[in-house]
C-alpha cells in the first residue's frame, strides 16, 4: 500500500470514541478497532465495533422550570424533572404534575 502512497496505521488502546449530534451521542467503548489511513495528505479514520446511542439531555431554561412550578404548584425541583422527562413540553410538563 505504501506504494500506492497511502499508509494504514491501527491505533492501540482505544478507551473509548464518542460522537456528538443535536440529538445526542454514539459512543463506542473499549475493544473497538480503530484504523488511520492517510493517503494524498487526507487522513481517514476507520471505526469498528457496536456503538450506543445515548440521547441528548434537554435543555431546560430557568423561566420554564419557575413557571411550571408555579403553575403546577410544586417545586423547581419537581418542575425541573417533569420537563425533563417531558423534554421540555412545558404544557405536558403541567398536565403531568397535575395528574399526581
Amino acid at each position: 500500500m505504501k506504494k500506492l502512497g497511502m499508509n494504514v496505521e491501527q491505533i492501540e488502546d482505544v478507551q473509548s470514541i464518542v460522537i456528538k449530534t443535536p440529538k445526542g451521542n454514539w459512543i463506542f467503548d473499549a475493544g473497538t478497532e480503530v484504523s488511520a489511513m492517510t493517503m494524498q495528505g487526507q487522513t481517514t479514520y476507520q471505526i469498528s465495533g457496536t456503538p450506543r446511542f445515548e440521547e441528548a439531555a434537554a435543555d431546560i431554561p430557568a423561566e420554564d422550570v419557575t413557571m411550571v412550578a408555579a403553575q403546577a404548584n410544586v417545586s423547581e425541583e419537581k418542575a425541573r424533572e417533569a420537563l425533563v422527562a417531558t423534554k421540555g413540553d412545558i404544557a405536558e410538563a403541567i398536565m403531568k404534575l397535575a395528574q399526581g
